[in-house]
C-alpha cells in the first residue's frame, strides 16, 4: 500500500497522489553547453527517462534553460545551490520545477522570495537535504536530516505556498530508509527517493536496488533516482527494471533464467544474451524463461508466456506451459525466436 501523498504537477507530468511512480536522472553535462545537454537529455527520453535535472551552478547555465527546455519533451529541473540569484533565473528561463538545497541557501527571506516567484508560475520546489551538505556530520543524522528539511518546508508553509516535493539523500542506505520513513510519517508532500553518491554501476546497482527497493515495498516515493557513476542512461535502465520487478510499471521483457549447472548441456548463456538483445526494446509485457534443464525448466515455463528447457544437446519449447517443440541446440535459438515473435504479434 502506498503512503498517501499530494498530487504535484511538474510540467506536464503529475507525481503524488497515486500517479504512476518516475523514473528520473540528471544530466552529466555542461549545462552552458546546449548542445550536449539537449543530445544527452534526448537519449534519456530514448531510455525511458520521465523527469530530468540538470546542474545550474552559475547565472550562465540558468540563462541555457529556456533553450534546452525548447529542444526536449520531458521536465525540466533545475538544481540549484548557495545562490538565490540563480534560482531567479532559472524561474524567469521557465524550468519545470527547482531543487533547493535547505542546507546551503537558508536565508528565509530569500526563499519567500524564490517561493513567491515559483508560485506565479506554478513551478514546483523539491526541498532536497542530503548529509553531504552538512558543514559537520550530526550527532543524530536522521533527526538533522528530517529537520533540515522540516525547517525550510515550514518557511514555504509560511507564505501558504504547498506546492512541494521532498527529498532526503545519503550514501548509507540504512540512514536514508530511516529518514524517509520518519519524513513520510511527518508529511503528504510527494517523496523522491534515492541513495546519493552510490558509486560505480556493479556497486549502485547493489546499493539503490536495496534502499529505493524497501522503501517502495514500504509505500514510500512518487519518484525514484539511481546513482551511478556512469552514462546516465543506466540509471534509467536499473529504475525501470526495479519499478518492473516490483510490478509498479508494465511492460517490456521479463526473463527468468537459471544461472545453470553442470546439468546444463546447451550454451544458455548465449541463448539468454540473444534473446535480451533481440528484444530488449519491445513494450509489450513479456515473460521468458530460459532454463538450462528439466529440474526446474518445465515448472518455469509454466508460469511465463513462453520458455525453453534444454536437453541433451537439445530443447523443449514451451507456450503456457505447453510444450511446442524439440529442437536440436543448433537450431534451437531461431525457432525459439519464430515463437516468440508469433506471441508478441499476438499481443498487439
Amino acid at each position: 500500500m502506498r503512503s498517501r501523498s499530494i498530487a504535484v504537477n511538474i510540467g506536464n507530468r503529475t507525481i503524488g497522489g497515486g500517479n504512476p511512480i518516475l523514473v528520473q536522472s540528471m544530466t552529466k553535462t555542461d549545462t552552458r553547453d546546449i548542445t550536449s545537454t539537449v543530445d544527452q537529455i534526448l537519449r534519456l527520453e530514448e531510455a525511458g527517462c520521465d523527469l530530468v535535472r540538470v546542474a545550474v551552478p552559475d547565472i550562465e547555465s540558468a540563462e541555457a534553460l529556456s533553450k534546452i527546455k525548447s529542444k526536449i519533451h520531458i521536465p525540466l529541473i533545475a538544481d540549484i545551490h548557495f545562490n538565490p540569484l540563480i534560482a531567479m533565473e532559472s524561474i524567469k528561463q521557465g524550468v519545470d520545477k527547482l531543487r533547493l538545497n535547505p542546507s546551503n541557501i537558508q536565508d528565509e527571506e530569500w526563499i519567500k522570495k524564490i517561493a513567491f516567484a515559483a508560485r506565479k508560475r506554478n513551478i514546483p520546489i523539491r526541498v532536497g537535504t542530503n548529509l553531504g551538505s552538512f558543514k559537520k556530520k550530526p550527532d543524530n543524522p536522521v533527526e538533522a536530516l528530517v529537520k533540515n528539511a522540516l525547517d525550510e518546508i515550514k518557511i514555504l508553509e509560511s507564505i501558504a505556498f504547498s506546492n512541494i516535493i521532498v527529498s532526503i539523500k545519503t550514501s548509507d542506505i540504512i540512514l536514508t530508509i530511516k529518514a524517509n520513513e520518519k519524513i513520510a510519517e511527518l508529511v503528504r508532500y510527494p517523496l523522491h527517493i534515492g541513495i546519493t553518491e552510490a558509486g560505480p554501476k556493479e556497486e549502485s546497482l547493489v546499493k539503490s536496488s536495496v534502499g529505493i527497493g524497501h522503501l517502495l515495498m514500504e509505500g514510500i516515493g512518487d519518484t525514484i533516482r539511481y546513482s551511478i557513476t556512469s552514462d546516465p542512461i543506466e540509471e534509467i535502465k536499473a529504475g525501470i527494471a526495479l519499478l518492473r520487478s516490483l510490478h509498479f510499471r508494465e511492460g517490456g521483457l521479463e526473463i527468468v533464467s537459471c544461472p545453470t549447472c553442470g546439468r546444463c548441456e546447451i550454451n544458455l548463456f548465449e541463448i539468454v544474451k540473444q534473446v535480451k538483445d533481440e528484444f530488449k526494446d519491445i513494450d509489450i509485457p513479456v515473460r521468458v524463461a530460459i532454463m538450462g534443464c528439466v529440474v526446474n525448466g518445465p515448472g518455469e515455463a509454466a508460469n511465463a508466456d513462453i520458455g525453453l528447457a534444454g536437453g541433451k544437446k537439445s530443447g523443449v519449447i514451451f507456450r503456457k506451459g505447453k510444450a511446442v517443440k524439440i529442437v536440436k541446440e543448433e537450431h534451437l535459438y531461431s525457432a525459439f525466436r519464430d515463437e516468440l515473435k508469433k506471441l508478441i504479434e499476438s499481443k498487439k
